[in-house]
C-alpha cells in the first residue's frame, strides 16, 4: 500500500493509492501485479498430469472470483477519476489524472524506469478512453461490438451522452468502457510470467531489465507476454460469479459477460498487428505511453514533445492506422500532460521582454496543437501557486528553437540572474541549461499547495 505523505492533496494520494493497487509489490500479494505472478508461479510449477480434487477446483474458482473482482475494482475507480458528468468534465479530469502521473513520476535519476514501469498501464487507460471517445465523435467508429450499445446514439448526441440517455450510457460504460481499461491494464501482464522475466533478469536475476534486449530475445518475450496473458485472462480471471434470481437475469448476466470477455481478447490479439481494426484503440496510446513513460536508458525529458514523430513513422510503417494517430494528435496535442513548459512572455504591444517564466501543461485539447494549454507557474521570476490558465503561442515558447535565438541576445549575467531565481540551490543551477528548453516541474508539484493545478477557479 502507498504510504500517505502530508505533502499531497487528497487527488494526488487517490492517484498514489491506485498506481500501489496495480503494479505495487507488498507483503499482503492484493495488487493486480501480484495477483497475476501468484497465477503464474501456481500454474508453472503445477505437474502437468495433476489431477484436480473438488477442494482444488474450489479453490481456483475462489481465486478467480477475486481476480475479477479486484480487476473490475481497479477499472471503476479509473472511471471515477477520469470521468465527469460531461464530456468537457471528462477531459478535465483526464488532463488531471495524466498530469499527476507525469509530474508525480522523477523525470530525471535512476529511479526513472521502474516508476514509469508501474504506472504506464494506467495512463495508457486514460488515454485509450479519450480516443475512444475521439473516434465515436469523428464518425470513425467501425467496430460492430462497440456501435451495438450506440444504436440510437449519434457522433453528436455522444458528446451529452450521459443527459441524453443515462441507462444506455451506464450500459456502454460496462460493456465498452470497462473492457477497454481492462485491456490496458492486462496487456504486458504476461512480461511477469517466470518465463519471461528470465529473459528480462537473466538466470541469476541480475540483469537490468530495462536494457536493450537482441532482436532473438525481444521476439520470445513478445510471443511469452501474448500467450501469457491471453490465458491469464481466460483461466486466471476468467468470468465473474453471478448473484442474482431469476434465470433470465443470469442468461443476460452470461451473454454480457462472455461479450466483454471476447471484446477484451479481441483488442489484445488485434493490437499487435491493428492495421484499420479496434487493435488501434491500444496500439496508438501504448506507443505513446511507451515514450512519455519510457522505461529505456535513453530517456531524455526534452525529447518527449517529439513522441508523434515516433507515432506517425509507425503509421508509415504499417505498424498502426495513420486516421486514428492524427484523432490522437487532436487530443493530446504536441507537449504531454504535466510537461513543464518555458516562455517568454510578451509586453502589452507584443514586444519581447528581458525574461522567461515557467508553467506546466494542463488541458487536452489545444486548439492548435503546438499551442499547449497550461497553467503559469511564475510570474516576474517568483512561483505562485495560483496561476491562470494560459495558452503559449510558438513565439512565446522556448521549446522551439527560432524562438530560443530571440532570447540569445540577453546576456549571460542576466540569464545567471533568472536561472538564480528559478532554481532551488546552487547546485542545480549548475546542472541546468542557461537558456531552458523545458523545466522539470517535479519539485514545484511536490509542493501541496501547488497541486491544485487543474481548479477551475483562476484567479
Amino acid at each position: 500500500m502507498a504510504k500517505d505523505s502530508p505533502n499531497q492533496t487528497h487527488y494526488t494520494r487517490q492517484i498514489n493509492h491506485l498506481l500501489a493497487k496495480v503494479y505495487g509489490r507488498s507483503a499482503v500479494k492484493d495488487s493486480m501485479l501480484d495477483r497475476a505472478i501468484d497465477y503464474f508461479e501456481q500454474e508453472e510449477f503445477r505437474k502437468s498430469d495433476e489431477k484436480k480434487t473438488t477442494e482444488g477446483s474450489a479453490l481456483e474458482q475462489m481465486q478467480r472470483t477475486e481476480r475479477h473482482s479486484s480487476l473490475l475494482s481497479i477499472a471503476l475507480l479509473i472511471i471515477e477519476l477520469a470521468e465527469g458528468d460531461s464530456y468537457a468534465e471528462n477531459n478535465r479530469k483526464s488532463a488531471q489524472f495524466l498530469g499527476t502521473i507525469q509530474l508525480i513520476s522523477p523525470s530525471e535519476g535512476k529511479r526513472v524506469a521502474i516508476t514509469n514501469e508501474k504506472s504506464k498501464s494506467i495512463y495508457k487507460a486514460v488515454l485509450c478512453l479519450r480516443l475512444l471517445d475521439r473516434l465515436i465523435i469523428d464518425g470513425q467508429m467501425v467496430e460492430p461490438y462497440i456501435n451495438k450499445f450506440l444504436t440510437d446514439v449519434s457522433p453528436e448526441q455522444y458528446i451529452d451522452f450521459s443527459s441524453h440517455d443515462s441507462q444506455a450510457h451506464q450500459r456502454f460504460c460496462a460493456q465498452v468502457k470497462i473492457p477497454l481499461i481492462m485491456a490496458a491494464l492486462l496487456q504486458d501482464v504476461g512480461n511477469y510470467h517466470p518465463k519471461a522475466q528470465t529473459i528480462l533478469l537473466g538466470g541469476d536475476g541480475k540483469l537490468d531489465p530495462f536494457r536493450t534486449l537482441e532482436m532473438k530475445e525481444r521476439k520470445e518475450l513478445l510471443q511469452i507476454n501474448y500467450r501469457e496473458t491471453l490465458k491469464y485472462l481466460s483461466e486466471g480471471v476468467g468470468l465473474p460469479t453471478f448473484v442474482g434470481n431469476t434465470k433470465a437475469e443470469r442468461d443476460q448476466f452470461l451473454v454480457d459477460e462472455q461479450g466483454k470477455l471476447s471484446f477484451i481478447k479481441q483488442l489484445l490479439k488485434s493490437s499487435v498487428n491493428p492495421k484499420n481494426s479496434i487493435g488501434n484503440i491500444l496500439k496508438v496510446p501504448q506507443i505513446y505511453t511507451s515514450i512519455i513513460l519510457s522505461t529505456k536508458a535513453s530517456y531524455n525529458y526534452k525529447l518527449l514533445p517529439k513522441v508523434f514523430q515516433v507515432l506517425n513513422k509507425n503509421a508509415e510503417l504499417g505498424a498502426c492506422a495513420q486516421s486514428v494517430v492524427d484523432a490522437f494528435y487532436k487530443i493530446t496535442g504536441m507537449f504531454p500532460q504535466g510537461f513543464g513548459i518555458v516562455y517568454m512572455p510578451l509586453g502589452d504591444f507584443g514586444e519581447q521582454g528581458d525574461c522567461y517564466e515557467y508553467a506546466i501543461v494542463n488541458n487536452l485539447y489545444p486548439e492548435k496543437p503546438e499551442q499547449p494549454i497550461c497553467r503559469m507557474t511564475t510570474r516576474k521570476l517568483t512561483f505562485i501557486g495560483y496561476g491562470q490558465n494560459s495558452i503559449i503561442k510558438n513565439n512565446s515558447n522556448l521549446y522551439f528553437p527560432q524562438t530560443a535565438k530571440k532570447l540569445a541576445t540577453l546576456s549571460k549575467d542576466r540569464l545567471n540572474e533568472i536561472l538564480e531565481l528559478l532554481s532551488s540551490n546552487s547546485q542545480e543551477r549548475q546542472e541546468l541549461d542557461l537558456l531552458p528548453r523545458c523545466w522539470h516541474a517535479n519539485e514545484f508539484f511536490s509542493i501541496k499547495a501547488n497541486q491544485n493545478l487543474w481548479n477551475k477557479a483562476e484567479s
